[in-house]
């Protein structure tokens, strides 16, 4: 697809310095900082892909969603000329606010992730010995996890199916999946997804996803967080069934979680893909510990309700 990536986010959070800190230990890499009001960061592979700014309450501001030719933006702009909303375009970009969720999408003409492959893990099975006389590779890493690249954003709305039309007819997202008729999960690349909206009494950012590499790096990069901190712990370690992806959840200080996620499904052929719509508790997860009412339901609902209404 002409779409290809995300390319980065936008976090609206009350105290830069403090969630700034947490995402530097999370593996991002500070990349500039303009002011106590702003602080970006960056992956591996994806370059600069998290900026933080001072906002009164928790909220996402911006996606950013990487093309590849000119004729992606005139398409982007028609479509959402079809549906009756209003974007800016530039000479490299389109720019339009998602009317059910109030946060800004920009499309731009953006250079392709080129991701140098990890060693593959050799691994030990019954009736298979790929690894003989040594150890695990995986045990003697050291040093921080680093995040390669920005997987996924997922966000609450509080009028799904505008927000579907917005990604999928407006901007072109791809659909992957379903839970009933209370989330999509979309694509703009080769990951099974890149957004996933979900119903929701207030418009909310729920977390962001990073890839790394394995479910080693996984459990390594979410045992150093938790040893900073127990308290940012939210759910994990387990492997969803929508994705099949290896998850670990945290919590910022700012009240959204972050995920560090491995082996997400990949879509090359549309054609041989098939979209299934999920239901019951399969849906959430596969394996791993049942997930807390906290991440079903952010413990701060009702203080953005509250402060949605006031500002």
């Amino acid at each position: 697809m002409s779409m290809h990536r995300l390319t980065g986010t936008t976090i609206g959070v009350p105290d830069v310095a403090t969630t700034a800190s947490y995402y530097a230990d999370f593996g991002l890499t500070p990349s500039s900082e303009e002011s106590t009001d702003v602080a970006r960061f960056s992956t591996q592979d994806g370059g600069e892909q998290l900026t933080l700014r001072r906002t009164d309450r928790r909220r996402l501001l911006e996606i950013g969603v990487g093309v590849d030719h000119l004729d992606d933006l005139h398409r982007v702009s028609a479509s959402l000329s079809r549906l009756d909303i209003p974007s800016e375009r530039g000479e490299f970009g389109v720019s339009a606010i998602d009317p059910g969720t109030g946060v800004r999408v920009n499309v731009t003409i953006a250079p392709r992730i080129e991701s140098e492959p990890s060693p593959r893990a050799e691994v030990n099975a019954p009736g298979r010995y790929a690894r003989r006389n040594s150890r695990a590779a995986a045990i003697l890493r050291e040093g921080p996890v680093r995040p390669r690249k920005l997987g996924h954003v997922v966000l609450g709305s509080t009028d799904f199916h505008a927000t579907e039309r917005f990604f999928i007819e407006g901007v072109g997202f791809k659909v992957s999946d379903r839970i009933a008729d209370v989330a999509a999960f979309i694509r703009c690349s080769t990951d099974h997804h890149n957004v996933l909206i979900q119903k929701a009494p207030v418009s909310f950012l729920h977390h962001t996803s990073w890839i790394v590499d394995d479910v080693d790096e996984v459990g390594r990069g979410a045992m150093n967080m938790l040893a900073a901190d127990p308290a940012r712990h939210v759910w994990g370690l387990g492997r969803h069934a929508v994705g099949s992806n290896f998850f670990w959840y945290l919590k910022d200080p700012a009240g959204n979680f972050s995920e560090y996620s491995s082996d997400i499904d990949c879509i090359v052929d549309d054609a041989l893909w098939k979209p299934e719509v999920w239901d019951g508790r399969r849906a959430v997860y596969d394996w791993g510990p049942p997930p807390p009412p906290s991440f079903l339901a952010p413990e701060d609902l009702a203080d953005l309700m509250i402060g949605s209404h006031s500002g």
